[in-house]
């Protein structure tokens, strides 16, 4: 597994959340809701879908796959200055993040993310920060097509 590092520069976002955990996975619900209204959001900067999790401090110290975080499905945008009725405002703030490309469907996306946490991160200079962690779907995603593409941004700082 390849990671490419980045320094993210901030990024505003407007969309949708819905409080989860791993154990009730409400994904689908979340882009049902999301999809037909998202052509309502302004000043939108390209197509590309994020699928974000916003987690707790100290939310992977002493993981437990019944621990609420939130789910977001959202779209990147210049400004604030026009936010949809029931939709909300996220800020990914600037900083470093580990980035990888999982190819195949996303079906599949449980066995790239499980070698990002159990193979690629252990075995890096890095460790998990507190910022969000996300997905970047463009013109490349295909949901289940095996030639499906995304970028999985994983928040990272240096191992103390």
């Amino acid at each position: 597994m390849k990671a490419r590092i980045e320094n993210l520069i901030e990024k505003k976002l407007i969309g949708q959340y819905i409080p989860m955990n791993f154990i009730e996975n409400k994904t689908f619900e979340l882009w049902s809701n999301f999809m037909p209204r998202k052509k309502e959001i302004k000043h939108v900067i390209n197509s590309d879908l994020y699928s974000l999790e916003v987690f707790p401090v100290g939310h992977f110290d002493n993981f437990d796959p019944k621990n609420t975080f939130q789910k977001w499905a959202a779209i990147e945008v210049l400004n604030f200055d026009e936010v949809p009725p029931q939709m909300e405002t996220l800020i990914i703030p600037s900083g470093l993040y580990a980035v990888f490309t999982h190819k195949g469907p996303q079906s599949d996306a449980h066995k790239t993310y499980h070698s990002i946490f159990v193979e690629w991160l252990p075995n890096s200079a890095y460790t998990v920060d507190e910022r969000p962690h996300f997905a970047v779907m463009s013109e490349k995603y295909k949901k289940e097509d095996p030639d499906s593409e995304e970028d999985i941004w994983i928040p990272i700082k240096n191992k103390q």
